[in-house]
């Protein structure tokens, strides 16, 4: 009977410190998830009205470009940006490597700077008589107007995106790597794998989870990208990089408000992102 006692008082403990926090995610997370639903099926005076603000997405030109920015931005930065942090967290994670904590500590600092102060510091970067042009001149090349520009300007919020969050992903990928037994390694150099064969037949399959967790998260963030395209380019020039994110917030506070179809276009976003981590749920995980 104590035993059972016990067994009550730690399972009242554990819903003590669990409900608080679940009605919170209710309250701030799916009550107003759910509210948005219902208001992207209304009209802005409150009149039920079916499908027509979603029926209006596809006839929306300002909405396909922004899907294609923002589809652009996901398939060329997320790879990079994956890789790049996998190769760094390999070559830091080496034991023959001096210093590992100062280079760790450095790849990691730029996500913990400010939005604002980064998407400054890249303003001032590609401006016309910025250092990247004056590279450009001293080699012989021609200067570029990053920013007046359509592919200049998309490719250097490709740039910003890849510098701050590759370090955010390297420490999942360490966190990962530091759990892999070095045994494993070297039994594999004593059969006589190189390095790169130890990559490809343990760090790779060892990692998938994390690998897999790193492009659900990068998936979910890419889809939803505001501050880069609102901080670095304003969406310009014209509407060319604006993100689905970024036009949203604009048809609701920028120009005359229009809540239901923003909420639309938000359910759009929540689908996008559901179905593809969905299908890089099934692709990478074949556990039964």
């Amino acid at each position: 009977m104590k035993k059972i006692g016990l067994e009550k008082r730690h399972n009242l403990t554990g819903w003590a410190f669990l409900i608080p926090a679940a009605l919170l995610i209710f309250v701030f997370c799916f009550y107003p998830m759910a509210q948005a639903i219902l208001l992207s099926f209304r009209k802005t005076n409150g009149e039920f009205t079916g499908i027509s603000n979603y029926a209006r997405i596809l006839q929306d030109k300002t909405f396909q470009q922004c899907l294609f920015n923002t589809i652009f931005y996901f398939i060329v930065q997320v790879p990079i940006m994956l890789i790049l942090a996998l190769g760094l967290a390999q070559l830091l994670n080496s034991p023959h490597i001096k210093g590992k904590g100062i280079f760790r500590t450095l790849i990691f600092l730029p996500c913990a700077t400010s939005l604002v102060s980064y998407s400054m510091i890249f303003k001032s970067l590609f401006a016309p008589d910025g250092v990247v042009n004056r590279v450009l001149t001293s080699i012989g090349g021609a200067p570029v107007d990053w920013f007046q520009s359509t592919w200049p300007a998309r490719w250097v919020i490709i740039i910003a995106l890849i510098w701050r969050w590759t370090g955010y992903n390297m420490v999942f990928y360490l966190a990962g790597l530091q759990n892999i037994d070095y045994s494993v390694y070297e039994a594999s150099y004593i059969d006589g794998a190189t390095p790169f064969k130890q990559f490809i037949k343990i760090t790779v399959p060892l990692l998938k989870p994390t690998i897999l967790m790193t492009a659900i998260m990068s998936t979910s963030g890419t889809l939803q990208l505001f501050d880069e395209s609102m901080n670095l380019t304003g969406g310009g020039p014209g509407k060319s990089t604006m993100t689905l994110a970024h036009y949203i917030y604009n048809i609701s506070f920028v120009e005359t408000p229009k809540f239901n179809y923003a909420a639309a276009l938000s359910v759009f976003i929540l689908i996008m992102v559901a179905i593809l981590s969905a299908i890089q749920m099934k692709v990478g995980d074949k556990r039964d």
